[in-house]
């Protein structure tokens, strides 16, 4: 039987790979007003904006790829069970190779109803060399809108993510600021007396959690670190 091994990652193992991170100091809602670009209202005001905004989101990720973070997750699925919990909206971690993925915020390779974000007749995938167009329709009939959880949207599958964590023999945090909730309160769902790693070149504002290891590094560095801790407990 594998060890249940949950990563939560962030923005910070994909920006490694040059995708733009949101929060820090040249992120893009420094540059760009989150709530006409990311929010419903905003769609509705001035939906070109918003597609125009995603489309070019979209197109970035075609021109990336997963970067040695990504790949020694999934690499690590040979001697865990590993479940991915992400915040991030790309497909790095599945194109990495990693099986079990969790988005909390939405994918950028889907699409859906702006009448209902969460009809599953509505959702699907949508080539990433498409642009999302004014008068594309949902199945529903209403205007296609990017599968992603906008500022004031209900995160779907926070129960899911939080059952994952409950469930770890081991849980990685990666890439995450832990000031974006509800995804930062998973960090405390995880149990007290199993082994807690958190990867981050930085010293958190709000301080470690209690009980976790701190990797002070990038994630592409910090996962070969982890790897090492990782065959230390099984000594």
């Amino acid at each position: 039987m594998q060890k249940k091994l949950v990563v939560f990652t962030g923005a910070g193992i994909s920006a490694e790979s040059g995708i733009p991170t949101f929060r820090d100091a040249n992120g893009m809602w420094g540059k760009y007003d989150a709530m006409k670009l990311a929010s419903v209202e905003g769609f509705e005001e001035d939906p070109q904006a918003v597609l125009d905004f995603y489309n070019a989101r979209r197109k970035n990720l075609l021109e990336v790829q997963p970067n040695h973070a990504h790949l020694v997750l999934a690499e690590l699925e040979k001697q865990y069970d590993v479940t991915i919990v992400t915040q991030n909206v790309d497909n790095l971690h599945e194109r990495a190779g990693s099986n079990k993925v969790l988005h909390l915020h939405g994918e950028l390779c889907k699409v859906t109803s702006s009448r209902n974000r969460l009809d599953p007749n509505c959702i699907k995938d949508y080539p990433l060399d498409v642009p999302i167009r004014i008068g594309d329709k949902a199945g529903d009939g209403s205007q296609l809108r990017p599968y992603i959880v906008w500022f004031g949207e209900y995160v779907d599958n926070m129960d899911e993510a939080t059952r994952f964590v409950k469930q770890a023999d081991i849980f990685v945090v990666i890439g995450t600021s832990l000031v974006v909730y509800p995804a930062a309160g998973l960090v405390n769902y995880a149990k007290q007396e199993i082994p807690k790693f958190l990867i981050d070149p930085n010293d958190l504002k709000g301080g470690l959690p209690m009980g976790y290891q701190h990797i002070k590094a990038t994630a592409v560095e910090g996962v070969d670190e982890l790897v090492w801790r990782l065959e230390e407990l099984e000594k």
